[in-house]
């Protein structure tokens, strides 16, 4: 797992403004302003995955109740987020918990370049908050049919597994419940394009999810989810 300069995924640039309206850097400039008055003990920090959680009831029955904060932001690759947490998002709050969920959209990046651009997301996070637990969500699979990116997310995920044990203070998680069919093939009722979770879908990922995070917060019982 490469980090530093040398790998593109691990070296922190914030993404262009294509659509020139400005709202990658709006949104960062609001999570650093926000935070200013948030006490969280989770924070969810990643790409579209992240960020549209918060628009689902699971959200607010699983997550708000542990004080969670929502830093996504959809497009975002591991080079974006790395960005983002240098530059003011973590400098005013100590969450016990962050869930890291990013990955999927470094397109053109080798599976060693992306996992090491999420170990280099979760060794800026220890650096600013030692005492914080990184949480690494493992990538799900995309695409109706067998693709070269399931393959590529797989990998990834190999990497991740193998490398959390020598990341203090970081774990790694699957959230994935079994989206490919005996056939192949992911349905629309999961993914409704193929990449981005349903309401029943976000249920049962967070199902897995919900366990672990109260499991890392002391004092907080953890409570079934109904699916």
């Amino acid at each position: 797992m490469s980090a530093g300069d040398l790998n593109p995924a691990a070296t922190p640039v914030p993404p262009p403004d294509t659509q020139g309206d400005g709202r990658w850097m709006s949104l960062h400039n609001h999570f650093v302003s926000s935070s200013k008055d948030k006490e969280p003990d989770v924070l969810f920090v990643g790409d579209s995955l992240v960020q549209l959680l918060e628009q689902f009831d699971v959200w607010h029955e699983l997550f708000s109740p542990l004080h969670a904060l929502n830093f996504g932001i959809g497009g975002d690759a591991t080079q974006h987020v790395l960005w983002r947490l240098g530059n003011g998002e973590l400098d005013h709050i100590n969450p016990k918990v962050v869930v890291l969920w990013v990955g999927t959209n470094n397109h053109g990046h080798t599976p060693e370049q992306i996992a090491g651009g999420i170990a280099a997301i979760v060794q800026l996070i220890r650096s600013k908050l030692p005492h914080t637990h990184v949480l690494i969500l493992g990538l799900l699979p995309r695409g109706k049919s067998p693709n070269p990116l399931r393959e590529h997310s797989a990998r990834v995920n190999e990497l991740l597994q193998q490398a959390a044990p020598s990341l203090p203070g970081a774990s790694f998680l699957s959230v994935d419940p079994g989206f490919v069919h005996s056939d192949g093939t992911i349905s629309h009722m999961d993914l409704y394009d193929y990449l981005h979770l349903t309401p029943a879908a976000y249920r049962a990922v967070c199902q897995p999810l919900h366990r672990a995070v109260t499991s890392l917060l002391p004092g907080t019982p953890a409570c079934p989810l109904t699916l």
